[in-house]
């Protein structure tokens, strides 16, 4: 369904709206920064965008998901690593939509499991300032547009939050079976 949705508005930004003053504004976007690009700002934002591309998403998340494992011991917390999807499209933002869901997972697991403050804390400003700065960089090299990383920014935060419902409807489902042990195993019906 998010993947239907973001075709469509691609769709209509790109066949539609790229001729209005929204598709004006994304063009206006695209060429302040192209008139702003300075030898540390390239280097700056080719380290940003290296931080969200694929092979370093499905590294930090297998990593990630393999240290909760041993930590906890569960399966909660290494799924909900291990579902981030990686960037593969040019709308929306894939490298923004990985960002925002790793960082966000990283963030919550922090909030769920941990009792350090500032843990918690770093935790959270990265998962705000990674995606900021891995959205402005793919801005800033040319690679999107404002739209492009506004609706990864959605996306990332919509596949994050279908996540974590799905894990809790699951642990949820888990738990009233162990309240309730006929619900695990159906009696054979007799007659």
């Amino acid at each position: 369904m998010i993947l239907l949705v973001g075709v469509l508005v691609g769709l209509l930004l790109a066949k539609v709206a790229s001729h209005d003053a929204f598709g004006r504004a994304d063009t206006h976007v695209d060429r302040w920064f192209a008139a702003h690009r300075t030898n540390d700002l390239n280097q700056a934002t080719h380290y940003a965008t290296d931080a969200a591309k694929t092979p370093t998403i499905a590294a930090l998340a297998a990593l990630t998901a393999a240290g909760a494992a041993l930590t906890w011991r569960r399966w909660r917390e290494p799924m909900l690593v291990a579902v981030v999807a990686p960037p593969a499209s040019t709308f929306p933002s894939g490298h923004t939509a990985a960002a925002v869901a790793l960082d966000g997972a990283w963030a919550l697991l922090a909030w769920q499991r941990s009792r350090s403050a500032l843990l918690r804390g770093l935790l959270t400003l990265l998962a705000t300032a990674v995606p900021i700065a891995v959205a402005r960089s793919r801005m800033y090299r040319g690679m999107h547009d404002p739209t492009d990383v506004l609706a990864g920014v959605l996306v990332g935060t919509g596949w994050l939050a279908v996540t974590v419902r799905g894990i809790r409807h699951h642990e949820l489902r888990a738990e009233t079976a162990e309240e309730n042990p006929a619900r695990r195993w159906p009696l054979p019906r007799h007659g």
